[in-house]
């Protein structure tokens, strides 16, 4: 390709829009523009690199025996209904209506698709297992979309699917998804981690995110250097939380008055002075609309994420004042659970066997002390429900666990039989008894893998990047273009020779300064450039340049022979 034949409209000033560096190298080496919040149009640089990486997601799905099909975007509201996620999903999903008046849902994923068909199609055991994967656009309605492609209304997935007869066949499977996720991810040049994951509204057994080390990241992974734990923070658990030994209560609970006190840092200054950790703090929730109280140490912050998985339902918020005062009679900031009998009272471990803690009375400006959790709260079930903090001990090996940002490119999850029971994929045994399939889910992000890249891979000039998935190997940077010139000449021959051996080239033939191709080609991130001047070509020479490298005199003959060693070795 020719630069003057196709459309690189870089920029020298970054949108004001972008917040980023991975948004305002997009936009400025002319790889995507925005057409309105979280919706981007592909210019030709930035489709062919999404192209290259959907062939390498592509390549490695097919080699771990996925089938590749396309299904619709548009789906009926009812398989939603049906497998429970019409409430839990609301917030996201984009609902429209038909000239009927008929409603309908653009798919942000397909898990109630592809269930419904292997419902139709799938019958006996000796049809699995099966894998089906497809590489479409999908929809999400998020509240403030940003960062470009990272948190977009509209983007390109990956998403696959797996059915299975036994749940060891769905633990290979798993494994099969695994093990491709982390090739696909070597192979974009992405260094990303797997850290264990919550389930969140996708349900299931288990699940594993796959995570890019980025100090932009949205997420937050929690990991130990010693034993290679990791796990994302809604998930991560840490040797801090678990359970003491109980204190037996000796002192009797007593009631004192805590006038304007509503916060736990106010209850720690005179003439209080109770410490965070000797607190309770109760929070109010309504989970399908009933409330019930959540109990954490008050130096503690609540990880909601558990607390799904605890209630079992994605359908819940917490609780407005007056919600509150209708449920306990008193306003936040006053709220205990001692002598609360009609409501469920979820409680954190690290809360289990304590005494002589304080918690609010349940009248306004008042709180108790001497609180025993054994004698004085009856708790209806402990879970953990504690947010993991940074150098807290490592439940596995007791080092101190580290906290750091990362961006999500993929995650794997072990379904079980959520759906597969909700929408009837069922299938005969060997010994002709029904069955639900056992499945698996798999998603990868592909335009957020491909602005991944970026993040991970750039400098101050612009982006650096791995050639598997550049939009061009090799730039050409002819500094005359003068027609005839033998600088031009030999330009075009080396661009003919490098197409030849099939080497994905571009040639700057641009009239422009030499600094300004020069720039230009670093702000894209070509990973070779080869510069052809007069003064260098008087020696019989050519300037080769990796992108991260260093510049290299290499004579003219062999320029070609150069730039594949270059490619061949990963530069």
């Amino acid at each position: 390709m020719r630069w003057t034949q196709t459309l690189i409209p870089t920029l020298k000033e970054t949108p004001a829009e972008a917040e980023i560096v991975s948004h305002k190298l997009l936009l400025r080496a002319g790889l995507i523009r925005k057409l309105t919040g979280g919706l981007y149009t592909f210019l030709p640089l930035g489709l062919r690199t999404l192209r290259k990486v959907e062939r390498i997601v592509r390549e490695e799905m097919d080699r771990a025996g996925a089938l590749e099909l396309l299904m619709p975007a548009l789906q009926p509201p009812e398989i939603w209904q049906k497998s429970g996620r019409y409430e839990a999903a609301r917030d996201v999903l984009f609902k429209v209506r038909d000239r009927a008046k008929k409603e309908w849902v653009l798919g942000p994923t397909h898990e109630e698709v592809v269930t419904s068909l292997v419902a139709g199609e799938i019958s006996s055991y000796r049809q699995m297992p099966k894998n089906f994967y497809q590489i479409q656009t999908k929809f999400r309605d998020e509240i403030r979309p940003r960062f470009g492609l990272m948190r977009a209304k509209e983007f390109i997935m990956k998403d696959a699917y797996s059915f299975d007869a036994t749940d060891e066949g769905a633990q290979a499977s798993y494994r099969k998804m695994y093990d491709a996720y982390a090739r696909i991810f070597q192979r974009c040049g992405l260094k990303a981690i797997a850290v264990e994951a919550d389930t969140g509204v996708m349900g299931g057994k288990f699940s594993h995110e796959f995570m890019v080390p980025a100090e932009t990241g949205e997420n937050e992974v929690v990991y130990c250097d010693g034993c290679g734990y990791a796990a994302n923070v809604e998930k991560a658990s840490s040797a801090a939380g678990k359970p003491g030994p109980a204190v037996e209560a000796v002192d009797v609970i007593e009631r004192f008055p805590t006038p304007g006190v509503v916060t736990i840092e106010a209850l720690t200054r005179d003439p209080y002075g109770v410490p965070a950790e000797r607190q309770i703090k109760t929070l109010v929730y309504l989970a399908d609309s009933k409330p019930v109280l959540v109990l954490i140490r008050g130096d503690d912050q609540l990880n909601e994420a558990k607390l799904v998985g605890v209630l079992g339902t994605g359908n819940f918020r917490p609780a407005e004042e007056a919600e509150i005062v209708a449920a306990l009679g008193a306003r936040p900031g006053s709220l205990g659970a001692v002598g609360v009998t009609n409501l469920p009272i979820y409680a954190d471990e690290r809360l289990t066997g304590l005494s002589g803690m304080t918690t609010g009375a349940n009248q306004d400006g008042f709180h108790v002390r001497n609180v025993s959790l054994a004698r004085d709260i009856q708790v209806t079930h402990w879970a953990e429900l504690r947010l993991v903090a940074a150098g807290e001990p490592c439940a596995r090996c007791g080092q101190e666990l580290k906290v750091r940002r990362a961006i999500e490119v993929g995650h794997v999850f072990k379904l079980g039989t959520k759906y597969s029971e909700a929408l009837q994929a069922l299938f005969l045994d060997e010994s002709g008894k029904q069955q639900p399939a056992v499945m698996g889910c798999y998603g990868i992000g592909v335009t957020r893998t491909l602005q991944a890249v970026i993040e991970q891979s750039h400098d101050d000039q612009g982006i650096v990047w791995p050639v598997s998935v550049a939009p061009y190997t090799v730039c050409i940077t002819p500094l005359s273009v003068a027609p005839g010139s033998e600088v031009l000449k030999l330009a075009e021959k080396i661009y003919d020779d490098l197409i030849t051996r099939g080497v994905d080239v571009i040639l700057d033939d641009r009239n422009e300064r030499p600094g300004v191709k020069f720039k230009d080609s670093e702000l894209v991130g070509f990973p070779i450039r080869v510069g052809i001047g007069e003064k260098s070509l008087a020696k019989g020479e050519v300037e080769i340049k990796p992108r991260a490298g260093a510049l290299q005199p290499v004579k003219a003959d062999d320029a070609v022979t150069k730039v594949l060693e270059l490619i061949a070795a990963g530069l």
